[in-house]
């Protein structure tokens, strides 16, 4: 059973800064696509980035955050980051990571079978 355990949250002032790690404990084509969610009380969740672990690691992310998250992996370590920067008030949410084998719409949750239990991001001042 795959299994994706996130860590790294917490509270920060806006303009802060935070990474986020996702171990994942398999390596295979099952979860060759690594994700990032968040969900925000109220709201659905929506996808934050995307990257896949073959390739050229050309990675996706959502127009609210574009310059100023970055998603990487550490093959090595089968670690998934998201580093975030710049941080507002409005990136405050759960924060999920998620993993799949299809390559559908990245910023879909249903294109991921596996998921990690979340961990809370908080900005404020």
């Amino acid at each position: 059973q795959v299994q994706l355990v996130e860590s790294g949250g917490g509270s920060v002032q806006p303009g802060g800064s935070l990474t986020l790690s996702c171990v994942t404990t398999e390596v295979s084509a099952r979860v060759r696509y690594r994700a990032w969610f968040r969900q925000a009380p109220g709201k659905q969740r929506e996808g934050v980035g995307c990257i896949s672990s073959t390739g050229s690691n050309f990675a996706y992310y959502a127009d609210g955050v574009k310059g100023r998250f970055t998603i990487y992996l550490d093959s090595a370590k089968n670690t998934t980051y998201l580093r975030m920067s710049n941080l507002k008030p409005d990136d405050t949410a759960m924060y999920y990571c998620a993993a799949g084998s299809s390559g559908g719409i990245w910023f879909h949750a249903s294109s991921y079978s596996y998921w990690g239990q979340g961990t809370q991001v908080t900005v404020s001042s």
